[in-house]
């Protein structure tokens, strides 16, 4: 995980007062614990290939909830919720299915939020 990366892009998203506004729950860090941090991960990959990773989403926008898993509230505070923020954000192209280069950058940083959030 490149650190200063990832530490750069959070910094941009701060500035974003809705990006900024997404925090973990008491219940999510519950969750976290309880889950440990390898599932959270399996489940963030699980997410990432089933949501975000074909070329076309039919529903893009609208793929990612609000809530119900701790990786869904990353995924809003990293702008990785769906292909027209990843593209916005991360200048990762919307029409061809994402690589696995791409999607291990976009599960690293679901990884990186969450575990400074835990802190």
């Amino acid at each position: 995980m490149n650190n200063n990366r990832y530490n750069f892009i959070l910094e941009k998203l701060s500035m974003s007062k809705f990006r900024s506004s997404f925090k973990l729950k008491e219940n999510d860090r519950k969750y976290i614990k309880d889950k440990g941090i390898a599932k959270i991960k399996e489940d963030a990959y699980d997410f990432i290939s089933k949501r975000l990773a074909s070329t076309n989403i039919p529903n893009d926008g609208k793929q990612t909830p609000m809530k119900g898993h701790p990786v869904f509230i990353a995924q809003h505070a990293t702008a990785t919720c769906c292909r027209k923020c990843l593209y916005k954000w991360h200048k990762i192209s919307q029409n061809k299915e994402l690589t696995l280069e791409e999607q291990d950058y976009i599960v690293n940083l679901i990884m990186f939020w969450l575990e400074k959030q835990m802190k």
